[in-house]
């Protein structure tokens, strides 16, 4: 079966760190562009963090300086690393492939004041 996997999620402090880490099976991820998302209790989806097919990298103002994206393509896995939490970072975070389009199911972050 087609799909990607996240994991990593958990229940943390403000002020941790958690790695999340989106696996693909049966299909790559190497080498395009993949996005990881994040939607909280109530709001809409939003874009947390970009890496291109080059491995430029884009992130959300809100996230700046604290998440680093990054992939391992011999792994075919992508990776959002997340220091500095914030209880505003809790939600489901999701990762996402561009083209074709395929999603994740989500791993549930939750940081605690």
């Amino acid at each position: 079966q087609v799909q990607l996997v996240e994991s990593g999620g958990g229940l943390v402090q403000a002020g941790g760190s958690l790695r999340l880490s989106c696996v693909a099976s049966r299909t790559s991820i190497n080498f395009v562009a993949m996005n990881w998302y994040r939607q909280a209790p109530g709001k809409q989806r939003e874009l947390v963090a970009s890496i291109t097919s080059a491995g430029s990298t884009n992130y959300a103002d809100s996230v700046k300086g604290r998440f680093t994206i990054s992939r391992d393509n011999n792994k075919n896995t992508m990776y959002l690393q997340m220091n500095s939490l914030k209880p505003e970072d809790t939600g489901v975070y999701y990762c996402n492939r561009r083209f074709p389009e395929l999603w994740g199911q989500g791993t549930q972050v939750t940081v605690s004041s």
